[in-house]
């Protein structure tokens, strides 16, 4: 017996590259997909990224960005950003305050902030929590480097055997104790070197558990230019067209 999930995250209002992603998923065959949020900000299409997560009955967390725009909430400036980018950030988040309709805050505003999933694969539960950032917050940053020790002994004290997140837009899987940590990336804007889109295909069988990156490719010029012909600021096009070579 085998069961198969694709999880998606931080889409950040690229319907094109979330198409390319749904299209790949579909024809990998796996049926299942979860979505951990941060479905708006810095590209044009924040709305009809909502709706195409509702057409799809996707269900989808709560991200940070999703948050801010639900409830309105302030634009705090992060430390790590310079202040270029905190000025293209204030401006980028303000119009997806007022472009964003208020039937799609509505349906942020309802969103939770973690699903737990258990599987019975043969003999064996398996349990999968998902998060947009972390157990503790919908603003910390997990990297691939960040000590994991007890974060992995308060997961298994929970039972749960992978933890998946989304938020630093680095795709990575790391086991950790009898932990399996995940990070599927970002879907509309990833900030690895090929700025491809990425999402994450977990397998779990009675034997195992697998989970595997899955970089998709999609027309970035095209959405670049979206951009640079919107009210957005073109740093947001200006970092999909800054791919770097290996």
């Amino acid at each position: 017996m085998k069961i198969q999930l694709a999880i998606i995250s931080d889409i950040h209002a690229n319907i094109v590259a979330l198409d390319e992603v749904l299209a790949d998923i579909k024809k990998s065959g796996v049926t299942q997909i979860y979505c951990l949020g941060d479905l708006v900000d810095f590209a044009p299409w924040g709305n009809e990224v909502i709706a195409r997560i509702q057409e799809r009955n996707i269900p989808c967390l709560l991200g940070n960005h999703d948050q801010r725009i639900a409830f309105d909430e302030p634009i705090i400036p992060l430390p790590h950003h310079d202040a270029i980018e905190t000025v293209n950030r204030d401006i980028a988040i303000n119009l997806s305050k007022n472009d964003i309709t208020a039937a799609h805050k509505k349906w942020l505003a309802t969103l939770p902030y973690n699903i737990e999933l258990t599987f019975k694969v043969g003999n064996h539960l398996r349990k999968i929590l998902l998060v947009h950032a972390s157990l503790h917050s919908n603003d910390e940053y997990i990297h691939e480097s960040t000590p994991k020790a007890d974060l992995s002994v308060q997961l298994r004290e929970r039972a749960i055997d992978i933890l998946v997140m989304g938020h630093t837009h680095h795709s990575y899987v790391q086991r950790t104790g009898e932990v399996l940590f995940i990070n599927c990336g970002s879907v509309g804007r990833s900030k690895e070197k090929d700025r491809k889109a990425s999402y994450t295909l977990v397998t779990l069988t009675e034997e195992n558990i697998e989970a595997k990156i899955v970089k998709v490719d999609y027309p970035i010029e095209e959405v670049a230019a979206a951009i640079y012909h919107s009210d957005i600021p073109d740093f947001y096009g200006d970092f999909l067209r800054s791919i770097e070579s290996n």
